[in-house]
């Protein structure tokens, strides 16, 4: 079957679909440079025109974008991505989606989409034979709203890590959640309460790396959505809350030669392959270079301190999850790296290239992985970190952004234009958190001085 025959036969299907759902308005939705979902709306009878990639918008309304003198850029859906959203379906009514693409007036990927810089990294590594396959894990927090619907400090829920709570709204959330997921086309593996109160973490199915982007996104753009239905609002900030664990995004990541496992050796004593090893190498070596770009925020370093769960210590080990990277138990098809430090504000497609594009170098350059660490990095004192070779990831925004600039990864897998934009959109994040005056310096110097 041709990519031609195949396309009209998803439309034909996409065709089907909208006029059996009685579906009347198609979202075309795509992300900014911090992975910020955006659409523009059409009516199902344009999508003949919109497959086309006809659709028109206004890039330097977008951050990261476009100059206005370059302004004009296109939106090409990716038809698998079709779905109709539940919480709209009434009799005779429904609202669809598609995610796009984002492409100049001449039909060439526009380079500041991250969802190209993804495609990049997948070309990247379809060169040396290899598929790149992720499953994230993206926790949660549930708030409160207020009267006027907008979010409140209370959190939604009291729950306790794993706790089954019948009464609890919280518990009816996630159900709704999951079930609006389920409906999209998501496999759903476990949907549970997390280690702090009202935290949250609803777990799919791994797929190829551009698929688990798209994934990821959709899934914080539901979570949001069905939470509001319910008078709460879910947030996917790393630390919200002081004094409990923040939420992360761990990412695992495998990859494939064809249907085998590449990470997967049976010989070896972890059940490890030379390129795990590589690969784990090379996430090391470059980790705090991309640091910035999987903990994006001034607040993301506030999670990356020890005693939470969340890894701030440059180690591995096989089960660890004080190290930085860890090595589930599951062997075979299933193995896989996890990377720990990631939190769910960072945008899944620069997140995901990242991660894959040092791995790639670590494979490409043979690095060679340290030791393993298999106690507890946390209880270490500094001088056994000292001895034990084992670095710290930045701890603040402001370093994430040098070692961004001096290290060469970003620049490599982010291109020129996403790289230099992303920089400027990140100092001045950091310098406006800089200048402002917060409550804890009220607190603690307005009476005292």
């Amino acid at each position: 079957m041709t990519n031609a025959i195949a396309l009209t036969s998803t439309l034909e299907q996409i065709k089907e679909t909208i006029h059996n759902k009685s579906v009347e308005l198609l979202h075309l939705q795509f992300v900014d440079i911090e992975g910020i979902l955006k659409q523009v709306t059409v009516t199902a009878e344009q999508l003949d025109d919109v497959a086309d990639g006809k659709q028109m918008f206004d890039g330097s309304s977008i951050k990261g974008f476009s100059p206005i003198n370059k302004s004009d850029l296109y939106l090409q859906p990716d038809l698998s991505t079709f779905a109709v959203l539940p919480w709209t379906e009434e009799e005779g009514y429904a609202e669809a989606r598609f995610l796009c693409s984002v492409v100049n007036p001449d039909g060439t990927l526009f380079e500041g989409d991250t969802r190209n810089v993804l495609r990049k990294t997948v070309e990247r590594a379809a060169d040396q034979g290899y598929t790149i396959s992720v499953g994230p894990e993206l926790e949660f927090f549930l708030f409160k709203n207020d009267e006027d619907g907008y979010a409140t400090r209370v959190l939604g829920d009291r729950s306790g890590y794993f706790e089954p709570s019948p009464h609890d709204l919280g518990e009816r959330v996630r159900l709704e959640i999951y079930r609006a997921l389920k409906k999209m086309g998501f496999t759903i593996e476990a949907s549970h309460t997390e280690v702090a109160e009202g935290q949250h973490e609803i777990n799919f199915k791994y797929a190829d790396v551009l698929t688990a982007a798209d994934l990821a996104t959709t899934y914080k753009w539901v979570v949001k959505t069905v939470a509001q239905k319910f008078g709460m609002h879910a947030t996917f900030m790393p630390k919200p809350v002081f004094g409990i664990a923040g939420s992360g995004m761990h990412v695992n990541m495998s990859f494939f030669k064809g249907s085998e496992n590449a990470f997967y050796d049976p010989s070896d004593e972890l059940q490890l392959s030379k390129e795990a090893y590589h690969f784990i190498a090379g996430v090391l070596e470059n980790v705090s270079s991309f640091a910035a770009v999987t903990n994006p925020l001034v607040n993301s370093y506030k999670r990356l301190v020890p005693g939470y769960e969340a890894p701030c210590y440059l180690a591995w080990s096989a089960s660890n999850r004080s190290a930085l990277i860890r090595i589930p138990a599951k062997k075979g098809i299933a193995t896989r790296v996890e990377l720990r430090c990631p939190d769910p504000a960072a945008n899944p497609y620069l997140t995901f290239a990242v991660i894959a594009s040092a791995g790639l170098d670590g494979i490409e350059k043979g690095l060679e992985a340290p030791a393993p660490v298999n106690e507890d990095i946390f209880h270490m004192s500094e001088e056994q970190r000292a001895f034990n070779g084992i670095d710290s990831l930045p701890e603040s925004l402001r370093d994430a952004i040098d070692a961004l600039e001096s290290g060469d990864i970003a620049y490599k897998t982010l291109g020129e234009h996403v790289f230099r934009e992303y920089v400027s959109l990140k100092k001045a994040e950091w310098n406006s958190y800089r200048t402002a005056v917060h409550a804890w310096e009220m607190e603690n110097y307005q009476t005292k001085f």
